[in-house]
Order: C-alpha cells, then structure tokens, then sequence
C-alpha cells in the first residue's frame, strides 16, 4: 500500500473522531462562557486605551507586525529586541500609524540585562500590562545530526524559555498587584504536532507553556491571564535557511500579528490551529499512531543544507528546492506544521 495512503488513512480517523467540534481555525478556550459569547466584543482601540504592552522580538517578523497594528489601534507600545537600529524602524512605523512606541535593545540571553529592562521600564512606565513574549529561536536539526550539538538545545532553552520566564518574574508581581495583566506566549504547533527535527525547539517551547499553566493556575482569581499561541509555520527569517518551506503554505506576519492581536481582545487560554488540536487529541489516545505518521514525515523530508548534513555540499539541493506530490500531499494533510 502506498505509504501515503496509509498515513491519509491513520490521520483521518482522529480527525473523523473530533471533526464536529473543530469546525473552526482556531481554538479560543475562553472565560465567561456563553455569557461572554453574547458580550458585544471591544475593540483593540478599547482594550488598549490606557495599557503598556512589550512586544519581544519586536525589530521584524511577527513582533514588527504585531507591533504596527497594535499602533493602528493607538497602543503604547515598547520594542524589545538586540538591533537598536531595526527597532527605531519598527517604532518608525508604529508611530507612522498612530501608536506610541519605546525602543529598549536588549540581549535577551543575558539575564542580568534583563533585569535591567525589567527595573528600567518599571521606574520609566510604573508597569507592563501586557507582555507578548514572541521573541525565539528555532533549530531544526534531526538526532544523528545533534549528537555533538548540546548547545543547540541550550540556546535554545536560553532565548526560547529561560528570557520570557525572567521578564515574567520581573513583571507579574505588578500585575497581581494590580489585578489586570496578560502574558501571550508565542508557542508552536509544533509542540501539539511533536514534529521531528525539531527537539530543542518544541522541547523549550513545551517548558514555556507548561510554566505558563502552572503559574495560571495561581493566578486564575487575580486578573492575570496566560495565553498561550500556538503559531503555525509563519514566513519569517527564522524559517529562511530551510529552502524546502519556499513549497509550503505559510501563515504572513501580519496574518500572525492579527492573531496576536485577536489574543489581546478575546484573552484566551490558549489559540491552536485546527490540526494542531487533531494531533494533540489522536497523540493522547494512541502516541503509536502518530508516532507512525511523525517516522513517515521524518523520512519523507531531509535535513537542510544549513543543518549540516554530513558529506554533503553546503548549498541548497535540488531535493530541497522541489517538493514531490507525494510531499505535497502529505503537507497538505498535516497544514501548518513544519516538518
């Protein structure tokens, strides 16, 4: 039997099991219930009027577009990331639009500079409303290529956890204080799909959301709330050394931004797209199956050029810039997820 069919077949029946209840793209888990169903829904201009929001990972991709239309909605934005110069470009833009924006360059694997963001931007604002931790590092390297390569999942864990659990700590005690506050996590699909390649990435991701319900957990009658995005494959220069996602379909940044956004009016638990739930639902009830569906797409798709694969010429390869219809198929069974 053609491998693919199985894998169609294997995909459908959790699919077939939770069909009727994923009708949606996304998944929004929020308070109120009903009631708040029949609430007419704020604007962004509303939610913001008022709040302080920083916005990691601000100078490009996702960060700058959330930032530009949280300045359209006259947000008081403030810019975090290394490059002070792409950072005065986004706050160009914000500002271009209507918003207020503050640039504050910071190395984020530096937990002393940090705190020193922290502590500035308490004494200059007084607090943080909402924090948008987006900046991150992805690597998509396979096991045999990693055995020599812990450092891949330090970096990782550094930027990807260790950075948005210490502005965390540095902001929510104000946020508790004052009984309002939001953390929006830019998590993965990835760590609902369990994708192969990718260890370090969604292993340090998985830390960040599961820190993020511990913590919800305390804070669930304090006016804090965690929500965690579970982005899908995005087209960002985090994803450009990896030529194969030249084939796939992408979310834009703006299309992401939006979600953000989104995020910020509705203050959800948790944004999942609708096949990141299918595989999160079928890996609890049988991880064999998918851990079947994860080997086929593994060996469907090879390492990357920039991963460096052993023995092979460092440029991009035929096979990488080309996606065969059965790859094309197998995407387009498993939309979003970054094989």
């Amino acid at each position: 039997m053609n491998p693919l069919k199985q894998v169609a077949g294997v995909v459908s029946k959790p699919v077939e099991a939770v069909s009727k209840a994923l009708q949606t793209p996304t998944s929004r888990t929020t308070p109120g219930g009903i009631a708040r169903i029949l609430r007419p829904r704020p604007s962004l201009a509303e939610i913001l009027d008022g709040r302080i929001v920083m916005v990691t990972g601000g100078s490009s991709g996702i960060g700058r577009a959330t930032a530009i239309e949280l300045g359209r909605a006259g947000g008081t934005v403030l810019l975090v990331a290394r490059g002070e110069e792409k950072l005065r470009e986004t706050a160009d833009e914000v500002e271009a639009v209507g918003g207020r924006a503050y640039i504050f360059p910071t190395d984020l694997t530096d937990m002393e500079a940090i705190d020193k963001l922290v502590a500035t931007v308490i004494d200059k604002f007084g607090r943080v409303d909402i924090l948008i931790n987006n900046a991150g590092r992805s690597i998509r390297r396979s096991l045999k290529l990693s055995y020599d390569r812990f450092h891949d999942f330090e970096r990782t864990m550094q930027l990807n956890y260790f950075a948005p659990l210490r502005l965390m700590l540095g902001l929510l005690p104000g946020m508790r204080e004052r009984g309002f506050g939001q953390v929006i996590n830019i998590s993965s699909i990835g760590v609902q799909t369990k994708v192969p390649r990718f260890g370090a990435y969604i292993a340090s991701k998985a830390a960040l959301d599961t820190v993020s319900d511990a913590f919800q957990a305390e804070t669930q009658d304090e006016g804090v709330r965690f929500t965690t995005v579970h982005m899908p494959l995005v087209r960002t220069p985090m994803i450009a050394p990896t030529s194969l996602y030249d084939n796939f379909p992408t979310l834009t940044p703006e299309e992401a931004g939006h979600v953000i956004c989104d995020a910020i009016i509705e203050r959800p638990r948790r944004y999942s797209p609708a096949f990141g739930r299918v595989a999160s639902f079928a890996d609890s009830i049988s991880p064999e199956i998918m851990d079947f569906v994860r080997n086929k797409g593994f060996k469907m798709f090879p390492d990357s050029a920039a991963a460096g694969r052993k023995g092979e010429a460092a440029e991009k390869s035929a096979v990488e810039q080309a996606v065969s219809s059965a790859q094309r198929l197998f995407v387009d069974i498993t939309p979003g997820t970054h094989w």
